[in-house]
């Protein structure tokens, strides 16, 4: 089929790099940006997500903070270094200010607590291309209640599920550690 050479080309779309260990939802939320408008391709830990940049280096870039092996930091430290104009928006089920700040001084567009979905993650981009870079809130001021939540299920999660050696690196007896993991999340 021959083109029309007074027509324009076809609008490329913008590409977009998912890194995010969470296979569910990172297909999900690939699927939603594809619906978008974006030309995403995904990965499933740091390591693929910056051989794909090094490939073609996306506009976009959203990293899960904690992952196996490479952490959201040290993979947005790449992709920065690989090309700093791409925008990196970070998403986290662990959020502290420390770590939004981090983020942040690292280069990230914005901070956003997991579940995000399409939406929301597209909402940062366009806050932080304004100029005003926001994160969430409850990122900003967690409850002294939150955040004990988070840093005992972060060293659950260190310990792989062990309790007992999760209780000693808590300074916390196994009795006391299970008690406080039969509590929901606070808001």
């Amino acid at each position: 089929m021959a083109t029309d050479p007074d027509q324009p080309p076809p609008a490329q779309q913008p590409s977009l790099l998912i890194v995010d260990d969470d296979r569910v939802f990172r297909e999900r939320l690939a699927r939603a940006l594809r619906d978008r408008g974006y030309e995403v391709r995904s990965a499933a830990n740091g390591d693929e997500g910056l051989a794909l940049a090094r490939e073609e280096s996306p506009e976009f870039a959203v990293v899960d903070l904690r992952m196996p092996g490479m952490s959201g930091l040290d993979v947005l430290r790449s992709l920065v270094q690989i090309d700093p104009a791409t925008r990196v928006v970070v998403l986290t089920g662990y959020g502290s200010i420390a770590t939004a700040v981090d983020a942040m001084r690292l280069g990230a567009a914005n901070f956003l607590p997991k579940p995000a979905d399409a939406d929301e993650i597209l909402a940062a981009f366009e806050r932080a291309q304004g100029g005003q870079p926001s994160p969430s809130p409850e990122i900003l001021a967690p409850s002294l209640a939150r955040a004990e939540w988070e840093h005992i299920h972060r060293v659950m999660a260190d310990c792989e599920g062990n309790i007992s050696e999760a209780a000693r690196r808590l300074g916390l007896h196994r009795r006391s550690l299970q008690r406080k993991l039969q509590k929901l999340a606070p808001d």
